[in-house]
């Protein structure tokens, strides 16, 4: 069996007998929550292991229980296959990546992205600058500017986040009366927004279709953030669809509260923005 999909993954239990050796209630906990450690990526099931480790490095998948599938087969695919299934926005890969490895770069992610589309806004306020003078030049390059589309985005996108949050929220309690983890819902967005590191290749290599490449790689951080929540709740994509509406609506509004108080990134920034809506 290959191990190219392995790296990432927490250890999974190889002999059963051991978890069972010691019968106190503080085993019985353990056991109780190593239960929900794993996810079925086919049906999307709680599995207390991912694989088996036999002697001499004998490794047999775990079937489920509830659709007789793999359990994980991504567990022995190379990282490159998964990450091709991720950008096609297959709901197993997400589930392998979400559920069953142990990913803890969201926030360099985040911050990463942010610089991206920071980088993008700064690059299309001094690209909409009609004057030639240096002076000018020099004022759009300095680093506030930057530094204020950084911020901008930031809040821009987490107003995107709260929105998306709030409906969520508002329709669980009504609907089942629990909340969802919305820790997890977090993470799992952070990482479904890798889409927005493209932003950098369209600007570098510019040409008279960036506009529309601009606009498509929106489009396909929108819709890895509606397979992310699908997922991740393991809803319908109905109201996985109204929780992206929600977010939307929530970010177009500070981009409005942005430009009313003249903190607009330009004609060209606020026309990517709007357009995706």
């Amino acid at each position: 069996m290959g191990t190219g999909g392995r790296g990432g993954l927490r250890p999974g239990k190889g002999n059963p007998e051991e978890a069972s050796a010691a019968p106190t209630a503080a085993a019985a906990a353990a056991a109780a929550s190593a239960s929900c450690q794993y996810r079925c990526i086919e049906c999307n099931q709680e599995a207390k292991e991912l694989y088996r480790d036999y002697n001499h490095g004998v490794l047999k998948i775990t079937i489920c229980k509830s659709c007789q599938k793999a359990v994980d087969k991504y567990i022995e695919y190379d990282p490159v296959i998964i990450l091709i299934n991720a950008i096609l926005c297959k709901a197993q890969a997400y589930r392998h990546i979400l559920f069953n490895t142990k990913i803890n770069m969201h926030g360099k992610l985040c911050i990463f992205c942010l610089l991206c589309e920071a980088y993008l806004r700064w690059w299309q306020l001094q690209d909409s600058s009609q004057n030639s003078d240096p002076d000018d030049f020099i004022r759009y390059a300095k680093e506030w500017d930057f530094y204020r589309m950084f911020a901008i985005a930031s809040l821009e996108q987490a107003a995107f986040f709260v929105g998306i949050f709030t409906f969520l929220w508002i329709e669980r309690s009504i609907a089942t009366k629990k909340n969802p983890n919305f820790l997890l819902l977090l993470k799992a967005l952070l990482l479904s927004s890798y889409g927005k590191l493209l932003l950098i290749p369209a600007v570098i290599w510019e040409h008279e279709y960036t506009p529309l490449c601009l606009r498509l790689i929106r489009l396909f951080v929108l819709t890895s953030n509606f397979q992310a929540i699908r997922v991740t709740l393991n809803t319908r994509r109905k109201l996985s669809f109204l929780a992206i509406v929600c977010g939307l609506l929530t970010e177009s509004a500070m981009v409005h509260l942005f430009q009313t108080m003249e903190w607009d990134v330009g004609s060209d920034c606020a026309d990517y923005k709007s357009q995706d809506f």
